[in-house]
């Protein structure tokens, strides 16, 4: 992305330009130039904004001296508000249904375990025997992603059914009306549909495979009643819900796309190519980039949480969640990307769980096992 920097007597803030003319050649005073992002000053990192490595492994021995942050979270906007410990590889899935008191979660670890959200105590531990990659919930299923299958757990009736059919790694799940889809390392899209009226035999039938992607898929999600995934391919494709076909396919990023969020009347998108994408939904029913931000390292997981404004406020704060490859969560107020603070983990965080409703808690998981969750408020 190119720059704009200001050449004249008095130093101002930079602006972000998209325009990509041919760079200026003059250098006159109060005038904007471009700039190579490669030539751009190296500015001082603010090291209260880093984490002490040492504080985190237990074994600082500055105190207050240390120039790194002795904490969990930076900013006024987030905090920690509890910890779960339990797992002890990476949390993969994490789901907390609405109106409810459990919270349940599935790791690398082969285990499935269920949270009472009230005492922060892990109440059931399910141990699959292989890792889970992804797990959902849709209300009243538990869908858990494994290698080759999904397994389906009903927790009103404790029914337990097996859904084969994948091939490797099922990454991602969504749910929508009656039909579970599930994105593979096979660079397939799996879909059931459920026959509620089953109560015996399994109410979960194979629809169809929707193909298309050249390598694994790694997210799903639904917007306008379309399916957009993404692939470690780099493409993002655009699937009717009704034909099953493949609209449209983008590529924006030069890596692996990792997840998907719809905001507004946006298509969020994020990269290991270190870019975070909103996409706008144009008139011929493709998508285009409408803005890019640089985050300079891989994004792994993307969370979008609405948070109501105080009583003298008529707007409400759109917060988006961006896990990255620093082991930590950057919080931003959409659409001006303005940070609103950060949250630390000790290894990488891959999931990322947010629920409407529970007055601003985001649920995340990371390499090590340990569930943290947050709380913004604005």
């Amino acid at each position: 992305m190119e720059v704009l920097r200001y050449s004249g007597e008095t130093p101002r803030a930079r602006r972000a330009c998209s325009n990509k003319q041919q760079p200026y050649s003059h250098r006159k005073k109060n005038v904007w130039i471009r700039v190579d992002p490669k030539e751009r000053p190296k500015r001082n990192a603010n090291r209260k904004e880093m984490l002490c490595k040492f504080w985190a492994n237990g074994d600082c021995e500055k105190g207050d001296r240390c120039p790194d942050l002795h904490s969990w979270s930076h900013g006024d906007h987030v905090s920690v508000a509890a910890t779960l410990r339990g797992h002890n590889q990476e949390v993969t899935g994490i789901a907390y249904p609405s109106r409810g008191d459990k919270l349940y979660s599935g790791s690398k670890d082969g285990t499935v375990r269920v949270w009472n959200c009230y005492t922060g105590q892990c109440e059931r531990v399910i141990n699959l025997g292989e890792a889970v990659y992804s797990l959902i919930h849709e209300s009243p299923w538990i869908f858990i992603g494994m290698s080759n299958l999904v397994k389906a757990w009903n927790i009103q009736s404790g029914a337990k059914f097996r859904l084969d059919g994948p091939v490797g790694q099922v990454y991602a799940m969504i749910f929508d009306t009656n039909i579970l889809f599930a994105a593979t390392q096979s660079g397939q899209i799996l879909a059931w549909k459920v026959n509620s009226k089953c109560e015996t035999t399994n109410p979960f039938q194979p629809a169809i495979s929707l193909e298309g992607h050249t390598r694994d898929v790694v997210c799903l999600t639904i917007a306008r009643n379309m399916l957009y995934s993404g692939s470690m391919d780099g493409t993002i494709k655009k699937w009717d819900l009704g034909t099953f076909r493949c609209l449209t396919t983008v590529k924006g990023h030069s890596w692996a796309v990792m997840s998907l969020v719809c905001w507004d009347s946006f298509l969020v998108s994020c990269s290991l190519d270190g870019t975070i994408k909103a996409w706008a939904y144009t008139e011929e029913g493709s998508l285009k980039v409408c803005y890019t931000h640089e985050q300079q390292q891989g994004v792994l997981a993307l969370g979008g949480v609405n948070i109501p404004g105080k009583p003298n406020e008529e707007r409400r704060h759109d917060i988006l969640l961006c896990s990255c490859q620093d082991n930590s969560v950057h919080l931003y107020e959409l659409p001006s990307f303005k940070k609103k603070g950060r949250l630390f983990a000790r290894q990488r965080i891959g999931s990322i769980h947010v629920q409407d409703g529970t007055g601003g808690l985001f649920f995340v998981g990371d390499g090590t096992g340990l569930i943290t969750v947050g709380k913004i408020a604005c």
